[in-house]
């Protein structure tokens, strides 16, 4: 059965990919974009653009009942417009911090509660969040987007809890580095630097730059393996996408846990003597 579709941020990268791999199967769907020309080139590759700045509370709403109107229905939701921002924990201002967290937590939050109601109507429907392997394992130079994509990570795994018995499916999808541009076109680097971190909080934008369009990550197949997840009727919590983001992710799992062990008598050590 085809499926139909609304994915945020599809003009380039991971989410133009995507989209072109549903069209290409015959799937109906709607893309969001921030620009008319963007607009125009989703159109051409057979989809139907809306024009939406995914930070807009008010057009969310909006948008979200055009791609209804539009499909009929939204069977798969694929939140996965954003932007990294690169820099220090202490560099970033307050005022970049909201900036980074308005895109990557409260605009698919915003999304997510849009397709929510007629999905628990008809009880069905699936929704896949775009992470990051670094919503899994932090990187120096990167907190702040580090810390949105957890916060999405959390929101993820919470709603899949309320909603399983609803028909609805939620999953996280955390990939690696793809080639599609992310480090050269989709992150901002904080406005005022501090001299004492030029090294180490440092390398996380070298190490981008240096990499930019040699990521190991191929972004057709990824879209392709989210097509699959899209279809499989028992989907997971998370899919890890490239062999980064396992190695990355593993890392921090088996931190975690030698960390747990290391300090579990201090951890119990709290217990009332009842």
């Amino acid at each position: 059965m085809r499926k139909t579709w609304l994915i945020t941020g599809v003009s380039s990268g991971l989410g133009r990919e995507i989209a072109r791999a549903a069209i290409a199967r015959g799937d109906k769907v709607v893309g969001t974009v921030r620009r008319p020309e963007a607009a125009s080139a989703f159109a051409a590759l057979g989809g139907r653009p809306l024009i939406l700045d995914v930070t807009d509370m008010a057009a969310v709403n909006a948008a979200v009942a055009e791609a209804e109107r539009i499909t009929g229905k939204i069977d798969v939701l694929v939140n996965n417009a954003g932007y990294g921002l690169v820099g220090a924990v202490e560099e970033a201002s307050l005022d970049e911090v909201r900036a980074q967290f308005e895109t990557n937590v409260f605009a698919p939050l915003a999304v997510m509660k849009a397709v929510l109601p007629a999905m628990r109507a008809r009880g069905e429907g699936r929704i896949i969040n775009i992470t990051s392997v670094s919503g899994l394992a932090v990187w120096a130079g990167t907190g702040v987007y580090c810390a949105s994509k957890w916060a999405l990570e959390a929101l993820t795994q919470s709603l899949a809890q309320e909603v399983a018995a609803l028909g609805i499916k939620v999953v996280n999808v955390a990939p690696g580095g793809l080639r599609t541009g992310f480090a050269a076109g989709s992150k901002a680097i904080v406005a005022d630097k501090i001299a004492d971190y030029d090294g180490l909080a440092r390398d996380a934008e070298r190490i981008m730059a240096a990499h930019a369009g040699r990521e190991p990550g191929d972004p057709a197949k990824a879209a392709l393996a989210i097509l699959a997840i899209a279809d499989a009727p028992d989907p997971p919590m998370h899919l890890l996408l490239g062999e980064d983001a396992l190695k990355y992710a593993g890392y921090a799992a088996r931190g975690l846990a030698a960390n747990i062990e290391a300090w579990k008598a201090l951890s119990l050590s709290i217990a009332f003597n009842d």
